[in-house]
């Protein structure tokens, strides 16, 4: 799990709950399961109107990319695509057919193929982009259906606090209860309010962010294997590779290398 992800929910929820009960609330009077039928029940009632059961299927898998942990294995690649073109200068792609073959990675085992096989390096780019743009929308339809929730969430609460208010004030009978009645009927735009902007606006924008670094990772890949195409020496291969890594500013001669040389690049 992402502990990053489950702090922030935490973090909110205690702000929330912890200023209102600072403030004199009861947390009684934030517990309304009738507003939290009205709020979360439309909420879904909406999203399973506004989306295909082809699509809903894959909230499970937004969820696990915004909930779960992802290593960093970039530098790990950026080394290994360097060694990579050390073999191919010193023997040719064709040296790298069983190691392609036999890459975990199917992004990287699918270009190094394409190279090996003696693919135009145009339409490698063209096939990798492609890959890479699916991916792209893939993840962006995970992220739709969280935004379209945290679209829908604050109007069901409106909606839920008019049926309240109409409740209250369709019976006037007893003033004494007036403004606690009025207090409940609110507490479905709280709701709606706050599920929008603490749980399902943000795991949008975190399914947004691991796409972007995803993206990132797979250009530095695609850069990699055209490198390797190209026949380029692995400190060339090198300087590309480095201004796509954690931390890099794209300016190795300021005396930083995000990627120490390795003895045997010298060829």
């Amino acid at each position: 799990m992402d502990i990053t992800t489950i702090i922030g929910l935490l973090a909110g929820l205690a702000a929330m709950v912890g200023g209102f009960l600072w403030e004199g609330g009861s947390l009684s009077g934030l517990l309304q399961p009738n507003a939290a039928l009205i709020v979360f029940g439309g909420t879904l009632a909406a999203v399973l109107v506004s989306f295909p059961a082809s699509r809903l299927r894959s909230t499970a898998a937004g969820l696990r990319l915004a909930f779960g942990r992802r290593h960093d294995t970039s530098r790990e690649q950026a080394e290994e695509l360097i060694s990579m073109a050390g073999t191919a200068r010193r023997g040719g792609v064709l040296a790298l057919e069983k190691r392609a073959e036999e890459h975990p990675d199917r992004f990287t085992r699918e270009g190094l193929l394409l190279v090996v096989d003696g693919n135009d390096p145009a339409e490698v780019r063209q096939i990798l982009e492609l890959e890479m743009d699916a991916r792209e929308l893939k993840y962006e339809g995970y992220a739709k259906i969280f935004e379209a929730a945290g679209g829908y969430a604050p109007t069901m609460g409106i909606i839920g606090t008019v049926m309240g208010l109409i409740r209250v004030l369709s019976n006037l009978t007893d003033p004494s209860h007036l403004g606690a009645s009025i207090a409940v009927a609110f507490t479905a735009t709280l709701y709606g309010v706050a599920s929008a902007n603490l749980i399902f606006l943000p795991i949008a924008s975190k399914i947004k962010s691991r796409c972007q670094s995803e993206l990132n990772g797979m250009e530095m890949l695609l850069v990699g294997i055209l490198s390797i195409q190209n026949g380029d020496h692995p400190h060339l291969v090198r300087k590309k590779l480095s201004s796509f890594l954690p931390g890099s500013t794209g300016q190795e001669d300021a005396g930083t290398n995000p990627v120490s040389p390795s003895p045997g690049e010298r060829l």
